[in-house]
């Protein structure tokens, strides 16, 4: 029909045609040695009308599985045949990507720098130019994130409380646990909910590794938030669905003394109240000092270093209405997750 034709997707100095898929760079910053830095987006406008969804990786420069995920989304056919407009940045921290830190040159960490100023540090400029790009221009999204340095992640989804709509995008993703969770001062996800961007935040593996469950877990996830708004049709995926573990509360278990923890509960697993769940031994062997479970729950993250001190947090345990069947379902969506191939298609790569 004569003017039914959709509009390009303006972002930055860039017009994306219908049916055009680019990399833009938005420049962020003339580093000292004179290199530019750019925010880089690989933008897909859709030739169908639709939603608006960012995909987001690296806001931390060491999470590297976030990274993965999206660079197989770019890679899968789904992505490229879109109804809406798909907004991909793989990397959003470059220079802590590139120097394999946590943080901004800085020293500040880029998810507790929203909003933002394009007057502030390094880290509140690339906060305010994300925001204002690429958040803000979005209806939905997906924030990828892995544990801290020397911790390791089960694959889960995190929401803010008191949002109905966010609760079935998280059930749509299917990662083994949904945690409800209040929203930190200055978070991507904060700011994003203050702006009416339904933004989801995946959580899976650990800092400055490739962990290939939750990477199939993380990119299964974004497919189907996608196809639950519309976006793509349903893709051939092999992996069952599994009604998540709901959490509305978790907990760290530190360490009682300092020493080396020489048993521990992995991820997924059921630990009970006041049940011994690790022992901390002295170098000698001499003295043993048992942790004990606070509460009943899930192992929803744990510790990856064997010397730890008093006060280190040791396992991240989440409260589940029925631990046992939490754990069978966790359990299930693993072993599917490992089993192989995920999709009928041979196109992600």
């Amino acid at each position: 029909m004569p003017g039914s034709r959709r509009q390009p997707f303006r972002i930055g100095d860039h017009d994306i045609a219908p049916g055009e898929r680019r990399v833009v760079q938005l420049p962020v910053s003339m580093l000292s040695n004179h290199t530019p830095m750019n925010l880089a987006v690989h933008v897909t406008h859709g030739e169908k009308p639709g939603p608006v969804m960012f995909v987001c990786a690296g806001v931390h420069g060491d999470e590297l599985t976030g990274v993965e995920i999206v660079r197989r989304l770019l890679l899968s056919g789904h992505a490229a045949q879109v109804a809406g407009t798909l907004l991909a940045v793989p990397i959003v921290n470059a220079l802590g990507f590139l120097s394999q830190s946590r943080y901004m040159p800085d020293g500040r960490d880029l998810n507790r720098s929203f909003p933002g100023s394009d007057r502030g540090s390094l880290a509140s400029i690339l906060a305010e130019l994300f925001l204002r790009e690429v958040v803000m221009r979005a209806d939905y999204g997906v924030d990828l994130h892995s544990a801290g340095g020397h911790r390791t992640n089960l694959p889960q989804v995190r929401i803010a409380p008191g949002q109905p709509e966010l609760l079935d995008l998280a059930e749509a993703f299917g990662a083994p646990v949904i945690l409800v969770s209040k929203l930190r001062e200055g978070s991507l996800r904060q700011h994003a909910r203050l702006n009416g961007v339904k933004a989801l935040l995946y959580e899976g593996g650990e800092a400055l590794r490739m962990d290939e469950v939750s990477v199939r877990a993380g990119l299964i996830g974004v497919l189907r938030v996608m196809k639950a708004i519309g976006m793509i049709a349903a893709p051939a995926i092999r992996f069952g669905r599994v009604t998540p573990a709901l959490s509305y509360a978790s907990t760290w278990i530190r360490a009682p003394e300092g020493g080396i923890l020489v048993t521990r509960p992995l991820r997924g697993e059921r630990v009970r109240r006041d049940d011994v769940i690790a022992e901390i031994s002295d170098p000698f062997g001499e003295r043993r000092t048992p942790v004990l479970a606070g509460e009943d729950g899930i192992v929803i993250g744990h510790t990856n270093l064997p010397v730890v001190n008093r006060g280190d947090a040791l396992f991240h345990i989440a409260r589940v209405k029925d631990p046992a069947q939490s754990q069978a379902r966790v359990g299930r969506v693993g072993s599917e997750l490992e089993a192989g191939q995920l999709f009928d298609e041979d196109e992600i790569v």
